[in-house]
């Protein structure tokens, strides 16, 4: 899961960076609206952190953007403005929910994780592969009725190979999507979560095939020639 954070307060957004980070989601930082709008075009993103109050471009015109381009990624606004006319002008232009400054933590991360839960039960519901079922909404992966325990990181892997079956990914496209700009990515880092991912789906007789020089690509042991 990657998430933009767009705050021009350095201490907030390395406060907010470093808790989602914790959260095993990949973060970006910009600081103004001009480069949020340029980080937007040039990447995917699960959720936007919105500030409002923003220099140059501010946050408002950000989310007009957005949603005039037809990018319908959930927005957590952001502000120090409570008044009743800002949050209805935030939520009239797209906005998914609104926090006003200063707020808990604990709460900004539950927010966090509902507004993605609803962007994927929105975006198609369940994922499925042979036994295998990606319960979108939940985040959650079973075969069958048995839950198969996986870690942040690993469920956007299998969640990045069950929405492209048939086709191979990349470790460009999953590196964009485990890791944040910032992140030191070693040289071997999908490697390891891909065999993590792998060792867990092999008693369900479903495996990740490594396609050499293109990437991985998944698929049930009883597909193979």
């Amino acid at each position: 899961m990657r998430i933009l954070v767009v705050e021009d307060d350095p201490v907030l957004s390395a406060a907010l960076a470093r808790a989602l980070t914790q959260a095993a989601y990949a973060v970006d930082m910009v600081h103004n609206g001009e480069d949020a709008n340029r980080a937007l075009s040039s990447a995917d993103y699960d959720l936007v952190v919105l500030d409002i109050g923003l220099p140059g471009a501010d946050g408002l015109s950000v989310l007009r953007r957005m949603r005039d381009k037809r990018v319908h990624v959930p927005v957590l606004i952001l502000t120090a403005r409570d008044t009743l006319e800002d949050r209805v002008e935030g939520l009239d232009l797209g906005a998914d929910d609104y926090m006003t400054k200063p707020f808990d933590l604990p709460e900004f991360e539950a927010r966090v994780r509902a507004l993605i839960r609803r962007g994927h039960y929105n975006s198609g519901g369940d994922l499925i592969h042979g036994g295998l079922r990606l319960d979108s909404a939940a985040r959650r992966l079973f075969h069958g009725d048995k839950p198969i325990e996986l870690s942040a990181r690993e469920l956007t892997v299998i969640e990045l190979l069950l929405s492209r079956q048939g086709r191979v990914v990349s470790k460009e496209q999953m590196i964009d999507r485990l890791f944040g700009w910032g992140d030191d990515v070693g040289s071997n880092a999908i490697e390891v979560y891909v065999h993590r991912v792998r060792k867990k789906l092999e008693p369900h007789g479903v495996d990740i095939r490594t396609v050499r020089g293109m990437g991985y690509l998944l698929e049930r042991v009883d597909e193979r020639a």
